[in-house]
């Protein structure tokens, strides 16, 4: 069979790829909206930090599972931990549907972040194989565009039937749907990536330096100034997105925002972060990756300093659309970044390391701002990220080499 790299070459698979991540996304993006209130109001929690107790659950398995996957893609194929991704996911919608405590709803969501970790890792994976060294930049924007619209989409979805039939169970059928579908498309129409990256290795250029997992990790987190720049700024990205995922709902409710006009809030953030990431992309491409890395952090330290500030409707959706368009600009381009630099061989291996960084972000983000959200308020942990993300954005500006342009 011919293989040829590019996505214009290889549309069919990657369309279906980019279709399979909406999936992914939606799963994840029923919670987005409804359940701290879920908490809180049929739980009877009031600690902030028992509240986000899901997200650091989330979290913490997600970013397990992301280096995982990376590393079961290089031993055994993309497609079976992609297929086994979707089995983890099935269960996932009817158990948060009958949860009868909230333990309940943490457990689920230890299986939520096992599946989200295996199934968008390994469509990332995918779509960088298939795009080559060219297009990385298009295809994490396509890739994560799709995803994070379908977050958005699905979490003003969950907000709008909760606003009509009550915080469950009928918000969590969607998920029924999402999970059944996501499992027959890649069961059944995905293809296996890696002789891909044979072909791209053979023209890679330069020798493989056969590293073992050890080195790969040691290289991603902390040795090589490129990659780990750009695992220290994914890991502050996903902070501030996991204190935004528990948080900012409770901000809104306590600044008396309605459960449809949190709804709408909850989706303004992803939505904007999706759909800009279509521009932002394919832009790192021709300009780099560092101005986009370092501009974004910043971008999203002024909109979460502006969710503090604020204290109406207008306000906070100006802001939720500021911070997901400073998203737009880091999360694709992260994910290029990481393939720019390393080689075919141990990418998928590289891929995992950076993501369980990025998404042990989650567990940091809900754990700490929930702790000084009971000590010192709600305030006080917003704009405590805030500070944290700009500085993130000036340890790449200083430690990333060069413009980090693409290959």
């Amino acid at each position: 069979m011919s293989v040829r790299l590019g996505i214009r070459e290889n549309l069919g698979q990657f369309s279906l790829l980019v279709l399979v991540n909406a999936f992914v996304g939606a799963m994840v993006g029923l919670e987005r909206s409804i359940l701290p209130a879920l908490a809180e109001e049929q739980y009877g929690l009031a600690a902030k930090t028992a509240v986000l107790s899901f997200i650091v659950v989330f979290g913490l398995t997600k970013a397990a599972t992301n280096y995982f996957a990376g590393r079961l893609s290089d031993a055994y194929g993309r497609k079976p931990v992609l297929v086994a991704g979707w089995l983890v996911a099935l269960p996932v919608p009817l158990l948060l549907m009958w949860a009868p405590t909230w333990g309940w709803v943490v457990a689920t969501n230890a299986l939520l972040g096992i599946s989200q970790g295996l199934t968008w890792s390994t469509t990332v994976i995918m779509k960088i194989d298939l795009a080559g060294p060219k297009q990385r930049g298009l295809a994490m924007g396509l890739n994560e565009f799709a995803g994070y619209l379908a977050v958005g989409a699905s979490a003003l979805a969950t907000g709008y039937l909760a606003s009509r039939f009550g915080l469950g169970p009928e918000p969590f059928a969607l998920g029924v749907g999402f999970a059944v579908l996501g499992t027959l498309l890649s069961a059944t129409l995905v293809r296996e990536t890696r002789h891909h990256v044979a072909h791209e290795s053979q023209a890679h250029g330069t020798e493989d330096p056969g590293l073992s997992q050890g080195e790969v990790f040691a290289r991603t987190s902390l040795t090589d100034p490129d990659l780990s720049s750009v695992s220290q700024a994914g890991f502050v990205n996903n902070l501030n997105d996991g204190m935004a995922w528990g948080l900012f709902p409770l901000v809104f409710a306590a600044a008396g925002m309605s459960l449809a006009q949190i709804g709408w809030l909850a989706a303004i953030y992803p939505a904007v972060w999706g759909l800009g990431q279509l521009l932002t992309g394919a832009a790192s491409d021709r300009l780099g990756r560092k101005p986009f890395i370092v501009v974004g952090m910043w971008v999203q330290a002024v909109a979460i300093a502006g969710v503090a500030l604020g204290s109406t409707f207008g306000h906070y959706a100006t802001a939720a659309a500021l911070l997901g368009a400073g998203t737009a600009m880091v999360y694709p381009t992260l994910l290029a970044a990481i393939g720019d630099v390393a080689h075919p061989t141990w990418r998928a291996s590289a891929v995992g390391v950076y993501r369980l960084w990025r998404d042990s972000g989650y567990a940091a983000g809900a754990l700490a701002a929930g702790l000084i959200a009971d000590a010192y308020g709600l305030e006080a942990a917003v704009w405590s990220v805030a500070v944290l993300t700009l500085a993130s954005g000036g340890i790449v500006l200083v430690r990333m080499r060069g413009n980090g342009a693409a290959a």
